[in-house]
């Protein structure tokens, strides 16, 4: 368990970290737009290595095929319901629905890192790196519209710590799972991170990086598929 917790508190920490470096400087949309760009390639290559191939070695593929199913609706749910606290919230509320969405997407990938962990696989370090990459620009672009509407620097520091504590909590979760879960509820958490993932790739992590850094958003995709499929690959 403290090494799940240990392993979870530095993935989650980039959420932190993001949300310092917005408060430290400004930053280019462009350079958001990589950022975001290389985070949605280094989770697709997760969502293929870690969770599918994974699911489908463990479990299932009726296990996973539900979990992707129900990992997308309640994604695709919860993030429907932020969308319009977004729109009816304002000034000092700005960018708080992007620290919700990065709960929402940051639970379920924490978890299967725990149990990767729990599993005696170990530390998963592309998963690692995917988790990290694409959790950097949520918290920049939170933090800087937060910033822009008011709130002080500690409120906004705060709130970025709780969402990291979450997400590390989700990850001694995960492993504390593996332990009652049976393979084929494992391979079912894995298509549910899985489609989480995916649905919020799309609907979310690519327009914004495509919108942000144009046309070099695809070679920063490129790069971060490719970093994060090495390491699986070594790591396997």
């Amino acid at each position: 368990m403290i090494e799940s917790l240990g392993w979870g508190a530095l993935a989650a920490s980039s959420l932190v970290v993001g949300a310092v470096l917005a408060l430290v400087r400004s930053w280019s949309p462009r350079v958001v737009g990589l950022v975001l760009g290389f985070g949605a390639g280094a989770l697709i290559a997760s969502v293929s290595f870690e969770l599918a191939e994974e699911g489908l070695r463990i479990g299932s593929a009726y296990a996973v095929a539900i979990g992707l199913a129900l990992g997308g609706l309640t994604y695709f749910a919860a993030d429907r319901l932020v969308e319009r606290w977004g729109g009816r919230k304002g000034g000092s509320s700005a960018g708080a629905p992007l620290a919700v969405g990065a709960l929402l997407d940051g639970i379920p990938e924490q978890a299967v890192l725990g149990i990767g962990i729990a599993a005696g696989g170990g530390v998963s370090v592309a998963l690692m790196v995917a988790i990290f990459a694409s959790n950097l620009p949520e918290a920049i672009g939170s933090a800087s519209d937060m910033r822009t509407g008011g709130r002080s620097a500690r409120s906004i520091v705060g709130l970025w710590a709780v969402v990291a504590a979450f997400c590390a909590a989700a990850t001694v979760g995960g492993a504390a799972l593996s332990d009652v879960v049976s393979s084929e509820g494992q391979a079912f958490i894995d298509g549910f991170a899985a489609g989480a993932l995916l649905t919020m790739l799309i609907d979310s992590m690519v327009p914004e990086a495509k919108e942000k850094a144009k046309d070099l958003a695809g070679l920063a995709t490129v790069v971060g598929f490719a970093l994060a499929a090495g390491l699986s690959l070594l790591g396997g």
